[in-house]
């Protein structure tokens, strides 16, 4: 009866309407730092302190975006930029997930994976790239192995660390009722550790954004990191800041998106 009087409560139309404010002000703070760097350095282009060729306005960047997003071609690279780093991530949560939980299947995979993340992950994964174009080409392929060797790590580290961390007696008493070991990881270990496990895809996700605009930026035609090089070699610096701009939105965006629902299944659990 406590529980269900204190969640009414929290309920309430007047505990909604209290929390409004706090939720404004938690925002207000997080974009505090944010809006005064932009007044900052609006005001620093304003006084002419730096050269508008070297550093141009945070208005004239805003503008030009405005500008380049009116045109088709602009949302054609946004779109390959974005179909690269959505199926990367797909591909290394599942790889990631996969290694973590088969690595809890006998001590052979432990110590498998464990010399695999040992030998692998301290490697720059970028200087891998030019054998991956020569092995795959210069397409998507080549990129999205490259974004996947890079962003799955996190996710395979947060996998394997909480699967290690659930309680066995619940491993213990779905094998006792008949259930293999293999199902026990699909069945109970994994809804176990969703939360951590998104915890590791927030910074996959983080990772991927990074990778594929280096990827764009080395080889590629297309691509929002293809705009930026092309801006760097025309030497039209605001134009350098739209693609910029993209990307930080993007992964904002999917930091936000797997935020909530890492939020929302905490609250549910």
């Amino acid at each position: 009866m406590k529980n269900t009087a204190s969640t009414l409560a929290a309920t309430s139309p007047a505990a909604r309407s209290s929390a409004i404010p706090a939720t404004f002000a938690l925002y207000a703070k997080r974009a505090f730092s944010p809006v005064l760097v932009l007044l900052v350095w609006e005001l620093v282009c304003r006084m002419g302190w730096v050269e508008a060729q070297l550093l141009p306005a945070p208005s004239a960047i805003i503008a030009r975006l405005f500008e380049i997003a009116a045109g088709s071609e602009f949302w054609q690279n946004f779109g390959i930029t974005l179909y690269r780093l959505v199926v990367s991530l797909f591909i290394a949560v599942i790889v990631g997930v996969a290694l973590g939980l088969v690595a809890q299947l006998s001590r052979f995979s432990a110590a498998m994976l464990d010399a695999f993340v040992r030998l692998v992950a301290p490697i720059p994964k970028i200087a891998l790239y030019p054998a991956l174009i020569l092995i795959l080409g210069f397409e998507n392929s080549s990129k999205i192995t490259l974004i996947v060797a890079d962003a799955m790590f996190p996710v395979l580290m947060a996998t394997w660390s909480a699967a290690r961390s659930v309680d066995q007696k619940l491993i213990w008493s779905a094998r006792a009722a008949g259930t293999s070991r293999a199902a026990c990881l699909w069945k109970v270990t994994l809804p176990a550790i969703v939360p951590t496990v998104l915890a590791g895809v927030r910074v996959s996700g983080v990772i991927a954004c990074v990778v594929v605009f280096l990827a764009e930026m080395i080889a590629s035609t297309d691509g929002l990191g293809h705009m930026l090089t092309m801006a760097a070699r025309a030497y039209k610096t605001v134009d350098m800041f739209v693609p910029l701009i993209w990307i930080c939105a993007v992964g904002l965006a999917l930091n936000s998106l797997i935020g909530f629902v890492q939020r929302k299944l905490d609250h549910e659990g």
